[in-house]
């Protein structure tokens, strides 16, 4: 058994469209919360009231814009995110889970879309004010696997604005997502996407309850 956390812990969950990171950000909450652990599950881009509409905006499959509004989009909504939701929680000492940060724009503007990967980063670290998470987990799967999971959501087989740049770009995505990994491999654990949920989310457990222990 591990301690309560004491100070503040801050996950992020990362991955190509459809490798389930929203549902084993859902299912890492509950384990917590069953743990007596006080949690706030938050998404990007969204989480504040401002930057969910900023999202709906993003995923509009019917709107299309510049890589680069895109990029300011997504340091808009995350500039409101923080301010709103991630700092008055972590002030709390609540463990913050959130799907999806500053490792996403770097591999879907930056290695994706081509856009500058310093800029990106400057970028970044402006609008998340310098906040980086203390564990990454990277959830990792074949692009064209995970494309065809997250056009299966849908009941027309359409994706989202994003899911809809193809299987290439989803490609590029994962370069990118491997990428930075290998560069902070402290912070950012690579999880297999297994054949089940249950022995993904056993991974997860397993990395996130040695952080806690800690």
């Amino acid at each position: 058994m591990w301690a309560m956390p004491t100070k503040r812990l801050f996950i992020t969950l990362e991955g190509t469209d459809g490798v389930g990171k929203s549902t084993h950000a859902r299912l890492l909450k509950r384990w917590l919360q069953k743990k007596g652990v006080r949690v706030l599950l938050t998404r990007e881009p969204g989480g504040g009231a401002l930057a969910e509409k900023i999202r709906g905006l993003l995923l509009n499959p019917a709107i299309r814009m510049a890589p680069l509004v895109e990029l300011f989009l997504y340091e808009a909504a995350r500039a409101d995110h923080l301010k709103t939701v991630i700092q008055p929680a972590l002030k709390k000492k609540r463990v913050v889970i959130c799907d999806r940060f500053t490792d996403a724009t770097l591999a879907y503007q930056g290695f994706a879309r081509g856009l500058s990967l310093t800029d990106i980063a400057a970028l970044n670290e402006v609008a998340s004010e310098g906040l980086k998470p203390d564990l990454t987990l990277l959830l990792d799967l074949s692009p064209k696997e995970g494309l065809a999971k997250a056009r299966a959501r849908t009941t027309s087989g359409s994706g989202d604005r994003l899911e809809n740049e193809g299987l290439a770009f989803q490609r590029r995505v994962r370069h990118g997502y491997l990428s930075v990994a290998k560069r902070d491999k402290k912070r950012i654990r690579v999880v297999p996407v297994q054949s089940t949920i249950e022995a993904t989310q056993g991974l997860i457990r397993d990395i996130v309850a040695s952080v806690l222990k800690r």
